[in-house]
């Protein structure tokens, strides 16, 4: 891996798990010591998490970690909604119904089980499901805009604590948006995905402002 990659995934992962918070500065100096980088592949990286949208470029300054506001969520929402239930109508024409149909069943066993301490295998469980209807769909452009767009959605999940039975409910929306799929039901899958679209929305949404007002 290139030292310029190398710098660039610390410092995305660090920012999507707030390691690295808004309006944090990313000192050339400190960030290319700390990763083990010269300065040269470091500002190439930050010039990446620039054009991301992961970090913005401070005049006299250098570059800081950019901010995430509620505005900033309810844009990401409707480019989500447009990329994801389009998805999810795509996928139910296309889609091998055997593979939604085993996704839908591992979804409903999550919802069962569903703890805090499971929250880290329930994502990597909503990522299959999204990395299969990326591949019914075989959109290289709305696979690109989903692969960008979903950096800042895992980063703004951190703004709303995820608690079981948010966990749960979750599970299940998701089991049905594969079930549709696996149904070939695309009315159905769209339906689906802009329920828990809605209902994601508003989780983050009221989290996010009752830690404001604390």
């Amino acid at each position: 891996m290139r030292a310029s990659d190398k710098a660039y995934e610390a410092l995305r992962t660090d920012i999507v798990e707030w390691r690295l918070r808004p309006g944090a500065m990313l000192g050339e100096v400190e960030q290319a010591e700390r990763l083990g980088v010269s300065r040269t592949p470091l500002r190439e990286a930050l010039a990446r998490l620039v054009a991301d949208g992961l970090a913005i470029q401070e005049r006299g300054r250098g570059a800081m970690v950019s901010d995430v506001s509620l505005q900033h969520v309810d844009n990401l929402f409707a480019l989500r909604r447009a990329l994801e239930i389009e998805s999810a109508r795509i996928a139910a024409h296309t889609a091998d119904p055997a593979v939604f149909a085993a996704l839908s069943a591992r979804f409903l066993e999550a919802g069962r089980s569903a703890t805090i301490e499971t929250r880290e295998s329930f994502f990597q469980l909503a990522g299959e499901l999204d990395r299969s209807i990326d591949a019914a769909v075989a959109n290289p452009y709305i696979e690109q805009a989903l692969r960008s767009l979903r950096v800042h959605l895992a980063r703004i999940r951190r703004l709303a604590q995820d608690d079981p039975e948010r966990l749960a409910t979750s599970a299940i929306e998701h089991a049905s948006i594969a079930a549709a799929i696996a149904a070939r039901n695309p009315d159905v899958a769209a339906a689906a995905t802009q329920l828990h679209l809605h209902h994601s929305l508003e989780h983050i949404k009221n989290h996010a402002g009752s830690r404001e007002d604390t």
